[in-house]
Order: structure tokens, then sequence, then C-alpha cells
């Protein structure tokens, strides 16, 4: 008998086996195929980064011929990369895709948010995504969150439901017993839909590598500014000088996962390509979340407070 891999999938009607990445794009382009069904208008959060540019990959599988049939949205702190943003608006025209950007800034500027005395701003994403679904009525909200990637988003379902409020329920979720899921919801209510909770941030690399899939270049390694804080290597910007007992060095690094410019960290490193990264990332014993985000750090249970009142 041909032996299960780790989702249960022994083989195609073929007798060929699948591989691991096999199995996990299939159950990806399913879970894409049967929300946008069942649902009216959904949206995929994209914001530039490697899980989500993954996503719109899959997206793109799971509807071809057809282009992807809902908008993709960016929650834009106004602390990005600049690299970061060059690189979605560029996939945005290249892909015909109709963009919805949730400003924070904007929020600050007319008063409806605050900035913190931290002066992150990932915390400050929560209440522009929330109207920005309710101004746009979005039923089901694709995001790239990853069972690996910390402790809160291990908890969560593939689809999760979220009250007429936005939040988040750890206690109430559905069961999703053979692949089923269920996104029905009441009048207000909304569901977030996770494509990639089951892959691992290897996968996710080797996924890259196999389909050479491009990523904004600050993924890969590079010079840059840097100081050390809080024992993560933090880049030199305008949003976040070096303070006078910070040492400033050009370092060769990479950025596993980013963010707001404020609180993500780089990683040394000397990889330049996908491959490179696979076996830097199969050698690690960190997450990347634990490792590059400072926002994570504020709390034991950040993550999931911040869940709880709307985050992704």
């Amino acid at each position: 008998m041909t032996p299960a891999n780790r989702h249960g999938v022994r083989g195609d009607f073929s007798g060929r086996e699948l591989s691991l990445l096999d199995a996990l794009e299939t159950e990806s382009i399913h879970i894409f195929r049967e929300v946008t069904t069942e649902l009216e208008r959904p949206v995929l959060l994209f914001s530039g980064g490697k899980d989500s540019v993954v996503m719109l990959h899959l997206a793109r599988k799971a509807f071809w011929p057809a282009p992807v049939p809902f908008p993709v949205m960016h929650v834009d702190t106004g602390h990005n990369f600049p690299e970061v943003l060059e690189y979605r608006d560029r996939v945005v025209e290249q892909y015909g895709l109709r963009l919805v950007v949730a400003s924070v800034q904007d929020y600050i500027d007319d008063g409806r948010l605050s900035e913190r005395a931290d002066g992150t701003r990932n915390p400050l994403q929560t209440r522009p995504l929330l109207d920005a679904i309710a101004e746009n009525r979005f039923d089901a909200v694709y995001g790239g969150g990853r069972r690996d990637e910390e402790k809160a988003r291990a908890k969560e379902r593939v689809v999760s439901l979220r009250d007429e409020f936005g939040q988040w329920d750890p206690r109430n979720q559905r069961p999703e017993l053979w692949n089923l899921y269920n996104p029905r919801h009441r009048p207000g209510e909304h569901v977030r839909a996770f494509p990639l909770s089951n892959w691992t941030e290897l996968d996710v690399w080797r996924y890259i590598a196999r389909e050479q899939i491009e990523l904004p270049s600050l993924y890969y390694a590079h010079e840059r500014e840097v100081f050390t804080r809080d024992g993560m290597l933090l880049a030199v910007n305008p949003f976040l000088p070096a303070r006078a007992d910070e040492t400033v060095e050009r370092r060769l690094v990479r950025y596993r996962t980013v963010g707001d410019m404020s609180c993500t960290g780089a990683v040394e490193s000397g990889a330049t390509d996908a491959e490179a990264v696979v076996t830097e990332v199969a050698a690690t014993t960190i997450t990347e979340r634990g490792a590059t985000r400072a926002d994570d750090r504020i709390t034991e249970a950040a993550m999931e407070d911040r869940k709880k009142e709307g985050y992704f």
C-alpha cells in the first residue's frame, strides 16, 4: 500500500502519489473554489508579502483561464517598504486586478486614529480593515495566515467566522471534517478564509522555488544599513531612526516577512535565490514572526488579542 503523506493524500486515480507540494496546492485551490462559489463578494488580502503572493498565484491557478474573480486589498500602514509597494502595484497592473487600499495614514490624518507611543502602526490596521470590509460589503476575506507562524493562528480554522463587529471568538469555531467548509453567516458577519493554513514557511519557499514565483527583492540577500534593538536587526529608515547608543552597520541581510518598517526585523543571510532560502529555512528553529516581528512581542498573547478585535 502506498504510504500517505501528512495530509493523508495517497495518490491520484492513475496511481501516482502526490507530492506534499501537490497536495497543499490542491487543498488551497479547493478552498478558493469552494468559498468563492458559496459567497458573493470575496476579497484577497494582498500586501506584496510572500504569503499573499503565493495566495494570488494559487487563486490564478484555481480560476484559470478566467481572470481572478475578486479584487485584492492592501491595508497600507504608510510605513511599508518601498520595494514591496512597487512590487504590489506592478503585479496589480500585470494581471489586471482591482486594488482596494485601506490607508492607516488617512485615519491618522483625519483624527480617527492616533500614533502609538512605540511608533509601530501594525496594530492600527484593524479599524481601516474592518471599515473597508463593511464599505465594500465583502463577505469573505482571504488571508495568508499559516498555523506554523504563531500559536493564535494555530487555533484558527481554515474558514473562520467573524461577528458583526469583525471580531473572532476562539470558542466559536466550526468543525471542518473531511475538508468540508461552512462559510455561511448572518447579515453583517463575514468569514476569513486561510488557503495556506496547513503550509509551513518551508513549504511556501519550496513552492516559490518550484513555481519560479517572483518576489520583492528584499526577500533575498542585499546590503542595508541596520542596527540591533531587542535582539533584532532593524533597518534605518525615516520612521525608525537609530538611537544615540545604537551602532549603525552596513550588513548583508534579507527579510523573512515584511510589514511595518518600524517593527519588522531582518536576518543576516547570503541567500540570493529561492533555493538558497529553502536551505536556510530548513535549518532554522524560530518562526519568521518570532524572529523578526516586534509587534508580536508586546505581550505573550499579542496576536490573539488583535485577532479577537478583527486583525488578520
